[in-house]
C-alpha cells in the first residue's frame, strides 16, 4: 500500500521564499509558487505569478539583510512578521499572509509597515 506523500511545513514554505530573495535565489521562489499564485499589497491587487516577478522580484538588489521575526501558522494560512534592511540603510517591519495549496504558496497578502529603526517605528 502506498504512503501518503509527506506534506512540507507551511513555515519551511514561507521561509524558503525569504531565503530565495536574501540569496537573489529567483529559482527557489519559483519552485514554492504555484501557478494559479496571486499576490497583493496596497501597490498591487491579486496580480499574477507572472507580474509579481516583473513588479516585486528586482526589490530583492535593494536589500541588504531579511530578519524574520515570528511565523504562525494557522489552518491553510500562515502570518510571518519581519525586518527588512535595505542598502539605503532604511529599515522596514511588515507583515505577510501566506495561504498555501498542496506544497506551494497560493497567495500572499503584504500589509506594509513603518519605517523601523533600534526596534522603534520612526516617524517620516
Amino acid at each position: 500500500m502506498a504512503q501518503p506523500r509527506a506534506m512540507k511545513k507551511k513555515s519551511d514554505l514561507v521561509k524558503a521564499v525569504f531565503d530565495g530573495y536574501a540569496k537573489h535565489d529567483r529559482e527557489t521562489v519559483e519552485g514554492v509558487l504555484a501557478e494559479s499564485f496571486r499576490f497583493t499589497s496596497p501597490y498591487s491587487d491579486a496580480i499574477d505569478r507572472q507580474r509579481y516577478f516583473e513588479q516585486c522580484w528586482p526589490n530583492n538588489e535593494d536589500q541588504r539583510a531579511i530578519e524574520i521575526e515570528r511565523i504562525f501558522e494557522d489552518g491553510d494560512g500562515a502570518f510571518v512578521t519581519y525586518n527588512l534592511l535595505q542598502k539605503t540603510g532604511e529599515q522596514v517591519r511588515n507583515t505577510e499572509y501566506f495561504t498555501f495549496t498542496d506544497d506551494q504558496i497560493s497567495t500572499i497578502d503584504v500589509y506594509f509597515g513603518a519605517v523601523h529603526r533600534a526596534g522603534r517605528f520612526v516617524k517620516t
